[in-house]
């Protein structure tokens, strides 16, 4: 089985220690895996693209081409917009925090909200607004992007992330932020281990069943009285909080899914 795990180079760069936990892994099982980097061209027999980046339409471009990607191209449309997240969510009946699109001041009714684009990720393009100027001042910073307002919702800077191989989880983690209502582990959080309840893990599948997924991270705030809402689904996932809270190797995993999978 020959495949690629494409990034772009400076993503390459970041991931690094993941990249080399796979191809020990994919050699491990007999799969022929190599680096695919920006614009790179993959060979037209190969049987898997594990397409490592925040694009849809270059996803979409290597599908129509033939080849197969994991995640597939509309998991990364999906997941990188949080308006088509949370529409997803209320179709599946899962909570989540209540989003809108705004293309104006005005479209904001309350305070304080938070402000992201809809396509930025680790914690970047996301801010806590309590004042009309400091929304005013978001929107023209970021007003050639699609923008969405969310409600603040008191979480205590903790959400869980769940990561799903296939329909299956893996892991969970929950990270708590500190000086900031983000809890992104890559911006200075704290991460643990974090054992879901049932319902929690049947949601969690729910979602990943719904998308046709092979390995995102969904994320949900966590409320004080033990509920939860999702925030986000993330294609690609990073696994550095796992990989610190946990004593497998996600590498591993994913590889065995993906033959066992495609055999």
């Amino acid at each position: 089985m020959k495949g690629y795990v494409y990034y772009t180079e400076i993503e390459a760069s970041r991931n690094r220690g993941f990249i080399d936990d796979l191809m020990v892994e994919a050699q491990r099982i007999d799969i022929d895996l190599h680096l695919l980097i920006d614009h790179e061209q993959p060979d037209k027999d190969a049987d898997f693209i594990l397409f490592r980046d925040r694009n849809p339409n270059l996803a979409t471009k290597l599908e129509m081409e033939g080849f197969r990607l994991v995640n597939r191209a509309e998991v990364n449309r999906i997941a990188n917009d949080k308006l088509k997240t949370f529409e997803l969510a209320t179709l599946l009946g899962i909570s989540a925090i209540p989003t809108k699109k705004v293309q104006q001041i005005e479209q904001i009714e309350s305070y304080p909200c938070v402000l992201k684009t809809v396509d930025g990720h680790g914690g970047q393009q996301v801010v806590l607004c309590t004042s009309h100027v400091q929304a005013a001042a978001f929107l023209s910073q970021f007003h050639d992007h699609t923008l969405i307002a969310q409600p603040y919702i008191e979480s205590g800077a903790r959400d869980i992330r769940v990561f799903m191989i296939g329909e299956e989880v893996v892991g969970a983690v929950k990270r708590t932020g500190h000086d900031s209502f983000k809890s992104n582990y890559t911006l200075g959080g704290t991460v643990e281990q974090y054992t879901l309840a049932n319902w929690q893990e049947k949601e969690a599948k729910t979602i990943a069943k719904a998308v046709k997924s092979d390995y995102i991270g969904i994320d949900f705030i966590l409320l004080p009285d033990g509920r939860w809402m999702l925030n986000e689904i993330e294609d690609p996932v990073g696994a550095r909080s796992l990989y610190t809270t946990h004593d497998f190797s996600v590498a591993k995993k994913l590889m065995e899914y993906v033959k066992e999978k495609l055999s």
